[in-house]
């Protein structure tokens, strides 16, 4: 029997049961980076040796009798602009280049607690700033199911990794998308938490009031295993939510007969590829057979977000920015006659082009006279979506969307036109402004043969629901148990 492949709940009972040693598992997934990763090139940084000894931990603690946790032996990959001790983290950009950590982030260091066992760094839009992770400074990884596709961004190498069997579960970030989206295009699972539901301690911030850390798993039992895992308070970020974390398995398999299912009138408009349209069209009538109750609702701030987003997003990224200018560390430029020389340039030859533009439009918004006109009006904007959502919900337990308006477009298609890339967004930024949980799920799949992606949000904190309606319809499909071929 392959392992490789297999969800993170199956390995852990073939790992407890001693039908697999965690070293196994760990060399059969390096096999497996060994024999796609020269056409996927889904990692910046691949740490076999590390793999190997934290495998051998787990296996020593089975062998001492030990009860371990659904995350134990399990070969996970961790986005690289999450802080890893003693691992290069570049956030895929050459201003970073050679930065390695002394700390881990949060949601890395309860993952080493549980026993996961760590194969790399993934490759990403540099700083997290895109939606087809062609944006990288080092690779342009490509999407298993037509090598000539984007898989998404900016989470596009944990989403790569993991559809293409190289790791078991990858962890993302996600500002306006950006686990979602890669998940929905790769044909796997993708959840954004609630604001606040996991730790940010340790990421390396692109928009901190709208970032937030998730897991790209198989199926949605496993999101929901992860969940556990890095879920709940931690007092070194202001932000994190001190309120109870609930066992996101417990429910699952509860069903959905009576739940109310909006879909919002908004989003079913011109622009959207007919393949998806008819994905989603059938997900409703599964929805409706599993014993849900479809619901029109409205959502008339929606067509704003996209423009609320990039003043809001960039504002905060030309702030958290800032501090990368060559001084403490990461890259910093040979040629400089002076102090102000070397700030300079060593930001214009250490940022790549589409940092560039998001700092520049950022520090527009915020300059003085303009920041009422743009960031103040945008944070406005911002309270109007929420209420959009608020309202949205006293009505319905979930609404539901298209994850994407297509599916993965080829690499290069829509990089001379910023405008055409960030509208790939368009369905996913919505839950970033009004802090509320989203997952993708696999929906269907066009003529092409391209994954096409549900997304299902809920109210905020309630991930419990949106699992529960995602696993339902994910029981009533097939659609995540097809993998690409990549022989």
């Amino acid at each position: 029997m392959s392992f490789v492949g297999q969800p993170i709940h199956a390995l852990h009972e073939a790992i407890r049961n001693k039908k697999v040693s965690a070293r196994e598992l760990t060399n059969a997934f390096l096999k497996q980076i060994d024999a796609v990763e020269g056409k996927i090139h889904a990692f910046n940084t691949i740490t076999s040796e590390e793999a190997l000894k934290q495998a051998d931990g787990v296996d020593a603690a089975i062998a001492k009798g030990n009860t371990i946790g659904p995350l134990a032996g399990i070969p996970i990959a961790i986005k690289d602009n999450l802080c890893t001790r003693g691992i290069a983290t570049t956030c895929s950009s050459k201003i970073l280049q050679g930065f390695i950590p002394p700390y881990d982030a949060t949601v890395v260091s309860r993952l080493r607690d549980a026993g996961a066992i760590f194969l790399g760094k993934t490759n990403m839009d540099e700083f997290a700033m895109g939606s087809s992770t062609e944006n990288s400074a080092f690779e342009k990884t490509r999407n298993p199911w037509d090598l000539s596709r984007i898989p998404g961004g900016s989470s596009g190498g944990s989403a790569a990794a993991v559809a293409a069997s190289e790791a078991v579960m990858a962890l993302g970030s996600d500002t306006g998308g950006s686990i979602r989206q890669p998940a929905g295009l790769c044909g796997i699972v993708g959840i954004k938490p609630t604001y606040g539901r996991v730790s940010r301690y340790g990421l390396i911030a692109y928009a901190s009031s709208l970032d937030q850390i998730g897991p790209l798993t198989q199926d949605v039992t496993d999101a929901a295993i992860v969940m556990n895992v890095i879920g709940g308070h931690d007092p070194r970020d202001t932000t994190s939510a001190n309120r109870p974390m609930p066992d996101f398995t417990q429910n699952l398999s509860n069903g959905i007969a009576g739940l109310r299912i909006g879909v919002p009138k908004e989003y079913f408009v011109g622009g959207l590829d007919t393949e998806v349209s008819s994905a989603i069209t059938e997900a409703i009538n599964t929805f409706e057979k599993l014993g849900a109750k479809p619901v029109e609702v409205s959502l008339p701030h929606s067509e704003y977000a996209i423009a609320t987003y990039y003043i809001v997003a960039t504002a905060e990224a030309s702030s958290n920015l800032a501090r990368f200018d060559g001084v403490r560390f990461g890259y910093r430029t040979e040629a400089a006659s002076d102090l102000k020389e070397m700030y300079q340039k060593s930001r214009a030859e250490g940022f790549g082009p589409e940092v560039k533009r998001r700092i520049m439009l950022g520090t527009y918004v915020l300059s003085s006279g303009y920041y009422d006109a743009y960031y103040k009006k945008a944070q406005q904007v911002r309270t109007l979506i929420k209420n959009d959502f608020d309202s949205a919900f006293s009505e319905v337990d979930v609404v539901i969307s298209p994850t994407s308006p297509t599916p993965a477009f080829k690499i290069g298609e829509k990089m001379s036109d910023p405008i055409q890339m960030y509208l790939s967004d368009i369905f996913t930024i919505s839950a970033n402004l009004a802090g509320i949980p989203a997952i993708s799920i696999p929906c269907g799949f066009s003529g092409e043969g391209l994954p096409i992606g549900l997304q299902i949000s809920a109210k905020p904190f309630d991930e419990e629901t949106l699992l529960r309606v995602a696993f339902a319809f994910e029981e009533a499909t097939d659609f995540h148990k097809r993998k690409p071929n990549l022989a």
